[in-house]
């Protein structure tokens, strides 16, 4: 059984869980009609992964009875036949009873190896950061914006938008046509946003064709971080639900808009939950030099995230076909306002970091649908946290349209490029310890060799386009 391995393999022996916490929350699920619960977990892209749990082995499962060979998941280490497994223990205060399906929960969990949270669990990596934070005396809050792509199969085999409308223009951003011809799509999907209580502001047909962004509110970067892995789950199954295909890859389209999760994050008093990046009644140096409404603090995190940008979209661009998604233009007809310069402004989107005009938060527009939310987040408030300690200084804000410069004037005033690759942004991470800081060796060693065997799998493939266009070439 797998309670008799618990003390060697997964929580420690005298590890439980509230017991009355747990059966008013299993009272709950029966009374919803659940009757099968999924403790997940997620592999290095932030994928979810579990085994199903029948209600009646609730307490088992909250217990962390359920053991995982972590080492068939990508990208968590404990490769091979030889080594233990980790140990689930599911998060309460995270269940969700799926909208579509009220037989079944869903709860964002912890792994445990050996009595101890496993040092190579996404989640746990938040965690540890969090707490740092913590002992500082912050909360780490993050609001993310998610755009992905929803495509329907022709008679052809071809994936197009799931709209009528044949849109011709090079922008498709709120058009009002197609948005109304994707309700069969939308109507749900922001129902059950709604219903999951989660403050959803707006929804609209983005930039590209078949494209839509769901905008909600901001909440904890642990909370979020299992949010936004729930939400790609729940998009991809409302898309089936009408015959559709949801995509988050970065940049499915060489002549349309990349699918970014701009991340927008702020510090808050770990006491009184005040935002610490509010301009206060007397402005700091910092914020009286560069004429800002926003706190010092919140200038030293950007200072932060600029020092260390390089390593840090490592992760939030973790994929291959991100990056050829952080192009200015590529072969959009103008600019993609894709974010390439290392750089932070007022309200400008033309550079990578920007303060918003209408929310006391820094937004990191250098973020794609691909991302670990977990990773991201915990290596963005590392190098944000790395500025605040080293009070540092970020230098002017650029407010013009940056696209517009060329690259002697860029290099001359000091404003460098993003990683053009993810081998470049992965010798990046390597080389900057804030990857060791957030990660810590263990996990920093095996995400670090993940992504460079992904780099060389796609690298070196050599596709039939390319073989049509060179073979005869030279």
């Amino acid at each position: 059984m797998a309670t008799d391995h618990a003390p060697k393999f997964g929580v420690p022996e005298s590890f439980s869980q509230d017991p009355a916490r747990v059966k008013a929350t299993k009272e709950r699920l029966v009374q919803a009609g659940v009757r099968a619960c999924l403790a997940t977990f997620v592999d290095v892209y932030g994928i979810p992964k579990a085994k199903k749990t029948p209600i009646d082995a609730f307490e088992h499962m909250c217990d962390g009875s359920e053991l995982y060979t972590v080492g068939a998941n990508e990208g968590l280490g404990l490769a091979g036949p030889q080594e233990d497994e980790c140990a689930t223990v599911p998060d309460l205060a995270s269940t969700i009873v799926l909208p579509w399906d009220k037989t079944h929960a869903w709860f964002a969990s912890d792994l445990y190896y050996h009595g101890e949270p496993y040092a190579g669990d996404p989640r746990g990596i938040l965690k540890r950061v969090l707490k740092r934070a913590e002992q500082m005396g912050f909360k780490f809050n993050l609001g993310i914006e998610p755009e992905f792509y929803v495509l329907r199969e022709t008679p052809e085999g071809k994936l197009v938008p799931i709209t009528k409308t044949d849109f011709k223009g090079p922008n498709a951003c709120y058009d009002v046509a197609l948005a109304t011809e994707s309700d069969a799509f939308l109507t749900p999907l922001s129902e059950y946003m709604t219903e999951l209580g989660w403050g959803l502001f707006s929804f609209d047909q983005e930039c590209g064709k078949g494209q839509y962004e769901f905008d909600f509110g901001y909440t904890d970067a642990l909370s979020m971080s299992d949010r936004f892995v729930f939400l790609r789950f729940m998009v991809k199954k409302v898309a089936q639900a009408i015959g559709a295909t949801a995509t988050f890859m970065p940049k499915p389209f060489s002549n349309d808009f990349r699918n970014g999760a701009h991340f927008n994050m702020s510090l808050a008093d770990v006491k009184t939950g005040a935002n610490l990046f509010a301009p206060s009644a007397a402005p700091g140096p910092l914020a009286k030099r560069y004429g800002v409404a926003c706190s010092d603090l919140a200038l030293q995190f950007v200072a932060g995230l600029k020092r260390h940008a390089p390593a840090i979209t490592a992760v939030t661009c973790p994929s291959y076909n991100s990056y050829q998604g952080l192009l200015a233009q590529g072969d959009l007809a103008d600019f993609s306002w894709a974010p390439v310069l290392v750089a932070w402004g007022k309200n400008n989107r033309s550079a990578m970091l920007r303060l918003p005009g209408n929310r006391y938060c820094i937004e990191n527009r250098a973020v794609d649908m691909s991302n670990n939310p977990y990773l991201a987040a915990a290596i963005s408030l590392s190098a944000g946290l790395d500025g605040i300690e080293q009070s540092l200084d970020p230098g002017e804000p650029l407010n013009d349209d940056l696209y517009r410069r060329g690259r002697a004037e860029l290099k001359a005033a000091g404003i460098s490029l993003l990683p053009r690759t993810l081998l470049h942004a992965i010798e990046a991470f390597d080389a900057d310890p804030i990857s060791t800081t957030a990660f810590g060796d263990f996990y920093k060693d095996i995400y670090s060799t993940h992504k460079q065997r992904e780099w060389e799998r796609t690298f070196y493939l050599v596709s039939e386009e390319q073989r049509k266009r060179e073979l005869t070439f030279i």
